[in-house]
């Protein structure tokens, strides 16, 4: 695949993660080269939240969005951050079966969470790492 139809490829964020682990290396790549900002809009619109939310969540300010929405593509920091959120509405996505609860699911506090929601403590990689077991508990029916 030329390097200009890569860059034109638009995908659901959440698509990115669902790809096989082979697809990992071209997924690095894309992070790299940073994400266009369609996949931003795209979680936006999955999360169902405004886009200065997202970009908080995301650690982008309000000038630095804009900027990226005249150049169209994220850096390789904000792809990264975008992709963790992907990965885990497609994990509350799997774990509660359903768009709406799992978007409503993120975005209340949540009492294992120290009552934070989980996209708020999902703004580290640990944090991110600590929501992806809660619903791993919730999948398995563990009180949580």
């Amino acid at each position: 695949m030329k390097q200009q139809d890569r860059d034109d490829k638009v995908e659901e964020p959440t698509a990115v993660y669902n790809a096989a682990s082979s697809a990992a290396g071209e997924t690095v790549e894309r992070i790299r080269a940073g994400l266009p900002m369609v996949e931003f809009v795209a979680l936006q619109e999955l999360l169902g939240i405004g886009a200065e939310a997202l970009a908080q969540h995301l650690a982008i300010s309000r000038s630095t969005l804009v900027r990226r929405r005249k150049s169209g593509r994220l850096d390789m920091q904000e792809s990264d951050r975008l992709l963790r959120f992907a990965r885990l509405y497609a994990r509350a996505l799997t774990v509660l079966q359903n768009e709406a609860t799992a978007c409503d699911w993120l975005k209340q506090p949540a009492r294992a969470l120290d009552f934070i929601t989980p996209l708020t403590f999902a703004e580290t990689e640990i944090g991110a790492r600590e929501v992806e077991a809660l619903l791993g508990r919730i999948e398995h029916g563990v009180f949580s």
